[in-house]
């Protein structure tokens, strides 16, 4: 998928979610018989979103012990970070690391806190200083293309009217009354949490989307950033893998966040799985034949749930854009 192609993906996707949020929620208040208009209604929503994505930050730095990473401590990272930010024509953002095993990294922020690009630990063990330059292009990517406002801002979505369903569904069954009355806001409150669901869907995909424009962009701006970011997220996978079996209750806890994340360690198993289908020892040798290799129906399925892009297809487009 090219770079105009994203975008367009991308602006649509952002549009069908932010227009059916709306109608829906005009429609909420509407049955609660509060007379707003769609201006007032965008008002509060608007709200609603700033608030959570101020916040946000902070809630993320202490799920993930953040801190910030002096330059004293790791010169050659914050060089790499400043050159990086200087190439993607941004802002340098603060150097944080996440003080857990698993390998990954994630960009977030707000006005608050300013733009932060976080490494984990495990990740500056695992990978090697190229691996690691791509990952931060691919993260700086993120904060090029506003990606942090944008899925900060949608993900609350599908919560919202999950919740507004989910109260609905309360007063049909608790909430006395008439029996009809009940069996109406029962009936309405499942349709809003299906609704939530398929906005879910929609925010999962310009999920996947906004992680290959990111990718683009750690290739546009790190020398042989295809094979180099390729490696790193093959790495990744495996380091996810083996941490997941040892600690299963952790990582569960700190994938909360994992949209931020560069590669979904929820999926570490499988993405392995399909690496190792070829039975390749070599990371080179396997990526070559990445390109001749295609998703099964199943992985195009569970792809559909997925907040990254199916292992096997964003490598095969990383190494078409290289």
């Amino acid at each position: 998928m090219n770079a105009w192609k994203l975008r367009l993906s991308m602006a649509g996707t952002l549009a069908i979610i932010f227009g059916l949020s709306t109608l829906v929620f005009a429609v909420v208040l509407t049955l609660a018989g509060i007379g707003l208009n769609l201006v007032t209604i965008g008002i509060l929503v608007v709200i609603m979103n700033i608030g959570q994505w101020l916040l946000g930050p902070y809630l993320i730095g202490a799920i993930y012990k953040v801190r910030e990473l002096k330059q004293a401590e790791n010169p050659e990272l914050y060089q790499t970070v400043e050159n990086l930010s200087r190439k993607s024509g941004i802002s340098t953002p603060k150097l944080m690391l996440a003080q857990i095993p698993l390998p990954n990294a994630f960009a977030y922020g707000s006005p608050l806190s300013g733009s932060r690009v976080a490494v984990t630990s495990g990740l500056l063990k695992s990978l090697d200083d190229g691996e690691v330059e791509a990952v931060i292009g691919h993260e700086l990517g993120h904060l090029k293309h506003h990606d942090v406002q944008a899925m900060m801002v949608v993900s609350f979505l599908p919560s919202l009217f999950y919740f507004i369903g989910y109260s609905f569904m309360l007063s049909g069954i608790f909430g006395g009354g008439q029996a009809k009355k009940g069996g109406s806001n029962a009936l309405l409150g499942l349709g809003f949490m299906a609704f939530s669901w398929v906005l879910t869907l929609f925010t999962l995909y310009l999920s996947r989307l906004r992680e290959y424009y990111a990718d683009k962009h750690s290739v546009s701006v790190v020398e042989n950033g295809a094979e180099k970011l390729s490696t790193g997220l093959v790495t990744i996978v495996e380091e996810s893998r083996r941490s997941g079996k040892q600690n299963r209750q952790q990582q569960k806890n700190i994938t909360a966040f994992k949209a931020l994340f560069i590669a979904d360690p929820d999926r570490a198993n499988a993405d392995s799985a399909e690496l190792h289908a070829n039975r390749i020892a070599d990371k080179k040798e396997l990526l070559n034949q990445t390109l001749a290799k295609k998703p099964t129906q199943k992985d195009k399925f569970a792809e559909i749930f997925s907040t990254h892009p199916n292992i096997i297809k964003r490598l095969r487009a990383l190494q078409e854009v290289s």
